[in-house]
C-alpha cells in the first residue's frame, strides 16, 4: 500500500447526500457498518453511544450534526433560527463533556454565522466542511512532527484508539505510528487493550493490520511488566483535552502509562491538534471526567462478568500531570515538558 493510500484508507465520518454517515465503531473489527444520520438529535445519541469516538472525530460530527441543526430548523425559523437552535445545540455539548474538540467545533460554526442574517446554511456546511479538512492535513503534519521528534523506535506503547477512526483521517498519535512505520524507522507496535470498551484491541490493532504495521496487543496491566522487559521505549497516546498547565485528559488508563513510563525511564508523548488545547481549563483538575454506566464494566457482548449486585465506578478518562508528558505534538509544532509558560509561548497568549 502506498502512502497517499494508506493516509486516506478509512473514513469514520463522511458527508453524503446532505446526511451524516458514521461508520459504527461498536461494530468492528467484526463487521464494517455505516449509519446513515439526518438529525442533530440523532448525531448527539451517536456520539453518547460510541458509534464515533475520538475527540477529534467528535468534533467534526458535532459541527455536522450542527448542520442538520440548522436544516431542521432554519425553513420554520428564519428570523429566530439562533433561538430555535440553542436546545439542539446543548444536546450535542452534552453528548461528551469531556471532549473540547466538540465545544470547540460547535462555537466555530456559531462564531462564522455570527452576523449572519440570510440562509445560513451553506455558509454552516463549508465550515464543516473545513473542520474535516483542516483535521485531516493536521494530522497529516502531527505526524511528521512526531516522527522527526522520535526518528527511530524499537518499539512503542499506544492506549486507546487515536488512529483514523477517532480523527478525519491518518491519525494523531497513530499517525505517528504510521509515519514512522512508512520511514521504516518503527519495528514494534504494542496496543494496550483499553479497558472497558477495548479500543485498542477492537480498532488500534484493525487499524495496524490494515497498513501491515508489526503489532502485539496486550493487557493494560501487562504494560509495566513489557516495559521492564525493554521492549518499548516510547509511550504515545492523544488526548480529549489539554489544560492550561499541560495536564492531558485521555482515556482511562493513560496516567497508569504514564506513571510506569517515568518509572521506566521511557519518554510519554501526547500527540492532539491544537484544538484540543483549552486555555480556559487552567489545570487538569477542572476537566469533567465522564462517568459511564455501569454494564460497560459488568458484562461484554451481553456476557455478565460479575453478580449483579456488583457496585461500579466507571470514569473513562483519567488526567495525566503535565510533569509526566516529555513532549506534546501538535500540527504547528513540539513542546517538550509543557508547562503553562511554555503552551502561552507556543500559542502566543502572551
Amino acid at each position: 500500500m502506498n502512502t497517499s493510500e494508506r493516509r486516506d484508507s478509512i473514513r469514520a465520518v463522511m458527508w453524503q447526500e446532505n446526511s451524516l454517515v458514521l461508520l459504527d465503531q461498536r461494530k468492528l473489527p467484526h463487521k464494517k457498518s455505516y449509519l446513515k444520520i439526518t438529525r442533530s438529535d440523532d448525531v448527539a445519541r451517536a456520539i453518547f453511544n460510541m458509534v464515533v469516538r475520538g475527540a477529534p472525530a467528535i468534533g467534526i460530527a458535532a459541527a455536522y450534526g450542527y448542520v442538520l441543526a440548522l436544516y431542521e430548523v432554519y425553513p420554520g425559523h428564519q428570523k429566530d433560527w439562533r433561538t430555535a437552535m440553542q436546545p439542539k445545540v446543548n444536546n450535542l455539548l452534552a453528548s461528551r463533556p469531556t471532549a473540547v474538540n466538540l465545544k470547540w467545533a460547535v462555537e466555530r460554526l456559531q462564531n462564522r454565522l455570527d452576523g449572519i442574517d440570510d440562509d445560513p446554511c451553506k455558509l454552516a456546511l463549508h465550515e464543516a466542511h473545513a473542520i474535516a479538512r483542516e483535521d485531516f492535513e493536521a494530522n497529516i503534519a502531527m505526524g511528521r512532527n512526531g516522527a522527526d521528534y522520535i526518528q527511530y523506535s524499537k518499539g512503542i506503547l499506544t492506549h486507546c484508539n487515536t488512529g483514523s477512526l477517532a480523527t478525519g483521517g491518518f491519525g494523531t498519535a497513530l499517525g505517528v505510528i504510521r509515519t514512522l512505520a512508512e520511514r521504516g524507522n518503527l519495528e514494534s507496535v504494542y496496543a494496550s487493550e483499553t479497558r472497558p470498551w477495548l479500543q485498542g484491541s477492537r480498532l488500534t490493532v484493525w487499524e495496524l493490520q490494515q497498513d501491515n504495521i508489526p503489532s502485539r496487543l496486550i493487557t493494560d496491566s501487562a504494560a509495566a511488566s513489557v516495559m521492564h522487559a525493554g521492549k518499548i521505549d516510547w509511550v504515545l497516546i492523544g488526548a480529549d483535552r489539554v489544560a492550561a498547565n499541560g495536564d492531558v485528559a485521555n482515556k482511562i488508563g493513560s496516567y497508569s502509562h504514564a506513571v510506569n513510563a517515568r518509572y521506566h525511564g521511557i519518554k510519554f508523548m501526547v500527540v492532539a491538534p491544537f484544538s484540543t488545547i483549552d486555555l480556559d481549563t487552567k489545570t487538569g483538575s477542572e476537566i469533567e471526567i465522564e462517568d459511564r454506566d455501569s454494564i460497560e464494566l459488568t458484562s461484554i457482548a451481553g456476557q455478565s462478568l460479575t453478580t449483579e449486585s456488583a457496585q461500579t465506578y466507571n470514569p473513562v478518562f483519567d488526567v495525566t500531570p503535565a510533569e509526566l508528558v516529555s513532549v506534546l505534538v501538535t500540527e504547528r509544532g513540539v513542546i517538550e515538558a509543557p508547562d503553562e509558560v511554555k503552551i502561552r509561548i507556543f500559542l502566543g497568549a502572551d
